[in-house]
C-alpha cells in the first residue's frame, strides 16, 4: 500500500478544492491545516450568490490585465481569501497554520495571510508577484515549494 505522506494528502485536497472554482484564468484551491486537521478550505471564484464569470465572462480577459497584476479587477476572490474568510465566519482561529496552495499567495493574500498568524505556506506552482515573495520573505512564515522535498520533512510536518 503507498500511503501518502501527510504533505502530499494536504496538496491533493488543495487540487481538489480547486476543481471547484469559477474563474476562467486560473484555478486554485486552498487549505488551512493545523495539527494535522483541515481547518478551512477555499476556491477562487466569485461571492456567494454573485453571477460566476463563466456566465459573465473575465473582466480581466476583457482588459488585456496580465496575471499578477491589477487584482482590484476581477469579480472573484481568491482561494487564500475565501479559506480565512470560511475560518472567520465559522470562529476558526487559524494562527500558527500551515496552508496548502496551489499556487503561491498574491500580495493582496499575502498580506492577509501574515496579519491572520499562519506560520507556514506551502504552494504548488509559483505567481508572478515579486511583492508578494519580497514580504513574505520579511515575515516570519515559512515558504515552502512543494517540488522542494528539502523543504518539505517531517520536521516541518503539520
Amino acid at each position: 500500500m503507498n500511503r501518502p505522506s501527510w504533505e502530499e494528502y494536504f496538496m491533493d485536497i488543495a487540487r481538489l478544492v480547486a476543481r471547484r472554482s469559477t474563474c476562467l484564468r486560473r484555478q486554485v484551491g486552498a487549505v488551512l491545516v493545523k495539527d494535522k486537521n483541515i481547518l478551512a478550505t477555499g476556491y477562487n471564484g466569485t461571492p456567494s450568490g454573485i453571477t460566476h464569470c463563466s456566465e459573465v465572462g473575465c473582466l480581466r480577459q476583457k482588459l488585456n490585465v496580465p496575471s499578477g497584476e491589477r487584482h482590484e479587477l476581477c469579480r472573484g476572490l481568491h482561494a487564500e481569501q475565501n479559506a480565512i474568510i470560511q475560518a472567520a465566519k465559522h470562529g476558526v482561529n487559524i494562527a500558527e497554520a500551515t496552508l496548502y496552495c496551489t499556487n503561491s499567495p498574491c500580495i493582496i493574500c499575502s498580506k492577509m495571510i501574515i496579519n491572520s498568524g499562519v506560520r507556514r505556506i506551502v504552494y504548488l506552482e509559483g505567481y508572478p508577484d515579486e511583492l508578494s515573495l519580497e514580504m513574505l520573505g520579511e515575515s516570519s512564515i515559512e515558504v515552502c515549494s512543494f517540488g522542494d522535498q528539502s523543504t518539505l520533512n517531517a520536521e516541518n510536518a503539520p
